[in-house]
């Protein structure tokens, strides 16, 4: 049972107002706050499930659309196609969700699995998201307490979990949400919510540097690419929220387990060789890592 909030893996940031309202969540029982913040998470997860789902696609569909602008062709995609438009519906018979069906892990097991109206299958890839963004939500507010942090490592975690799967499907990054988290990690840092601000700005350099150093000699070597752009951007974003002296952790974290993944799916003849994975589910994993765990896995990794 939790009795205490857990230390913080990172220093206290300076204070910016506002803690009246800090003490008052933290004179709240810990186990209160945490279970807030799951089913905050179940929900937020209910909203990645579109997010990976759709913003491949919205891609896609912006890339066509523009190609299509530049040579004067009709738009193959003329409609609104976002995170809100249109409403989400059955792929198989196009029943159109309604609220109660979209009730984050609940509908799914009230419903068995399957659409109401087609009784298609449901994948269970659905309440798996909704529960690890809930874990994941309840894991960054038992460490990191109540505060500016704890609500920062939210939007990180979650940003994360969103890229894995979406890396997982394409084996895409998209720069829409990579690009925003390399800039949100630096002003956060400006009031030095995880490190100061020299040290952010250096983790940025850094991180994008060492995997495009890799990528380059990877290719040198081998005459071809051995990761995506987007890889390196995810370094970049998260060494601009945790800081240079996280990255000795992110980058052999990341590649260990890549590494081990990449072999087990060759012994198991699940893959062959040369056949590219996604990367950026390695590099989510350690900074999810590194993030709650900071004080006990950064000396581990330390430069001698």
């Amino acid at each position: 049972m939790l009795s205490s909030w857990s230390a913080s893996p990172y220093p206290s940031p300076a204070s910016t107002g506002g803690a009246p309202l800090v003490e008052a969540l933290a004179a709240l029982p810990p186990a209160f706050l945490v279970a807030a913040a799951a089913l905050l998470g179940l929900v937020v997860g209910s909203f990645l499930n579109v997010v990976i789902h759709r913003m491949p696609r919205m891609m896609e569909r912006d890339e066509a659309n523009y190609i299509a602008e530049l040579r004067g062709d009709p738009l193959p995609y003329p409609g609104r196609y976002n995170l809100m438009v249109p409403r989400s519906a059955c792929p198989h018979c196009g029943h159109a969700i309604a609220p109660w069906e979209n009730v984050p892990v609940l509908s799914y097991l009230f419903l068995r699995g399957r659409c109401s109206a087609c009784q298609a299958p449901i994948s269970v890839r659905y309440p798996l998201v909704e529960l690890a963004c809930g874990v994941l939500s309840a894991l960054a507010a038992w460490r990191f307490g109540p505060g500016g942090q704890a609500l920062a490592a939210l939007v990180l975690v979650w940003a994360l979990l969103a890229l894995t799967m979406i890396d997982a499907d394409t084996q895409l990054l998209p720069d829409q949400i990579t690009l925003p988290l390399l800039w949100l990690g630096l002003l956060l840092n400006l009031g030095g919510v995880f490190v100061t601000l020299p040290d952010a700005v250096i983790g940025a350099a850094a991180g994008y540097l060492v995997l495009w150093t890799a990528y380059w000699l990877f290719r040198l070597v081998r005459g071809k690419e051995g990761m995506g752009f987007g890889d390196f951007k995810l370094m970049a974003a998260l060494g601009a929220w945790l800081g240079w002296q996280a990255l000795p952790a992110l980058v052999l974290l990341s590649s260990v387990v890549g590494v081990l993944f990449g072999l087990a799916n060759i012994a198991l003849r699940r893959q062959e060789r040369d056949t590219p994975f996604p990367f950026g589910p390695f590099i989510a994993l350690a900074g999810v890592v590194v993030l709650l765990f900071g004080p006990g896995v950064l000396p581990l990794f330390a430069w001698p």
